[in-house]
């Protein structure tokens, strides 16, 4: 891959000056050979074959980025969605295998690990129905390991079942650990349309079409944005706005190319994919909503938000695709609350809600996403706005996510802090007219017309 020395010189203006980084190097790991009818076996199999095949992952990244001077934030495994672990043992309790990737994430020293996850969009089987059961105390009882599941595609419709028991598996995790503002629902997504590659958290897993092993990068550059939009002549037009971001886009994916490549080729594995996803930080100037800001509008949330959103995610996607040919993942622009100091801002100010974000949620890369919301949220208020979001993406076949975090105990305006990465947010207001009848009517929501591709 041949890079000219100019990049070279622009992308270390760009680390030193904008917050670009690398946001994560994550390692692909399928579990299929650790089965086994007895569950201590199989934990006992999933640690020795996480920290055998990731020994080197962190030591290699950490060269990589002495080598090259490109800061790699985040080192973390993705593994195949465990649920399919669980059909195959006798305990109804699956929680031991999340212990045992707990401990195989520590030991070689990643900060996340993700795939404790179930695919339910048509039903819920064996392996997901424990999974789902076991997902509340193993998040509980772990530090690293994120959970996922997926209720809803646009060729199936949306698993309502899957929905209300997500519901209260939320609430359960809320509970469970309220004495640390509910951190546990922070590593808990519930999914529309689930891709295979994500390398981003909570959300991360290795999907069953994946190879054996994979490294997939996921890179970021708010900063960077902000900073070439605020550059730009206050007249510039849309179109100009456009062609920077793009412009900006590529350069950074190149460098997400390169990492992927080298990484791939020093642990001796496939090179997966180059997810191109603006994921703010907690950090001052790495936000999202500080570029839609610099694009003009006069605070995130409001008149000309979500126009300003989809022309920055179309720019993403667009420079991504020319800077790479494994572009993947989720790939545009995060919109997480507690991770954006920009965010926060415009929630504190009344400027954002949550009606807005879900409508936001149409034009980004996922959905709502690290969201405070009171305590005493029904699990059909949580119901509904799960399925309100799968509805956004079963009908205009994209990804969507939702994040939400019932902090026990907390009221409106009250606040959660979880430092590092998560950050701290503020607790939204949550409309209370859900209802009991809707969400407990279960069924599927049929698919849409356009699921009849074929």
């Amino acid at each position: 891959m041949h890079i000219e020395p100019e990049e070279i010189v622009e992308t270390l203006n760009m680390i030193s000056q904008q917050s670009l980084d690398i946001r994560t190097v994550t390692l692909g790991l399928s579990l299929a050979g650790c089965a086994d009818s007895d569950i201590d076996v199989m934990a006992k199999r999933v640690y020795e074959h996480v920290t055998s095949s990731a020994s080197n992952l962190v030591p290699m990244a950490e060269k990589l980025e002495r080598e090259y001077g490109i800061p790699i934030c985040n080192k973390r495994i993705s593994v195949t969605p465990v649920a399919m672990l669980g059909a195959t043992c006798s305990t109804e309790d699956v929680t031991p295998i999340a212990l045992a990737l707990d401990r195989a994430a520590h030991e070689v020293g990643v900060d996340f690990i993700g795939g404790f996850s179930a695919l339910t969009h048509k039903g819920m089987g064996d392996g997901a129905r424990k999974l789902i059961a076991s997902i509340p105390e193993a998040l509980a009882s772990t530090r690293r390991v994120c959970a996922s599941v997926n209720v809803a595609t646009t060729r199936a419709g949306t698993n309502m079942d899957a929905v209300l028991a997500m519901a209260h598996t939320v609430k359960k995790c809320a509970e469970l650990t309220a004495e640390h503002d509910s951190i546990a629902c922070a590593k808990l997504v519930v999914f529309a349309n689930m891709v295979e590659d994500n390398p981003f958290m909570a959300g991360a897993v290795h999907g069953y079409g994946e190879p054996a092993a994979v490294i997939n990068v996921g890179i970021s550059g708010p900063g960077v944005v902000r900073a070439i939009v605020d550059a730009l002549p206050k007249d510039a037009d849309l179109t100009a706005v456009a062609e920077a971001i793009k412009a900006t886009s590529f350069k950074i994916t190149r460098m997400g190319e390169l990492v992927a490549r080298e990484a791939a080729a020093r642990m001796g594995v496939a090179m997966g994919i180059v997810d191109l996803s603006l994921a703010p930080t907690p950090a001052e100037g790495d936000s999202v909503a500080e570029i839609i800001e610099a694009m003009g509008v006069g605070r995130c949330g409001g008149p000309g938000t979500t126009a300003a959103l989809a022309l920055l995610n179309d720019a993403v996607k667009k420079g991504g695709a020319m800077g790479t040919s494994s572009i993947g993942g989720l790939s545009g622009a995060f919109i997480p609350v507690s991770e954006d100091q920009g965010m926060i801002r415009a929630v504190e100010s009344g400027a954002l809600t949550i009606e807005k974000l879900e409508a936001m949620t149409s034009v980004c890369s996922v959905g709502l996403d690290m969201i405070a919301i009171p305590g005493d949220t029904t699990a059909e208020t949580i119901a509904g706005i799960i399925a309100d979001e799968c509805a956004i993406g079963v009908v205009n076949a994209k990804t969507t996510a939702v994040r939400l975090i019932p902090a026990v105990g907390k009221v409106v305006g009250d606040r959660v802090e979880f430092g590092g990465l998560l950050g701290e947010a503020p607790v939204m207001a949550v409309n209370q007219w859900a209802g009991t009848v809707f969400a407990r009517r279960a069924g599927r929501v049929p698919a849409p017309l356009q699921s009849l591709r074929n």
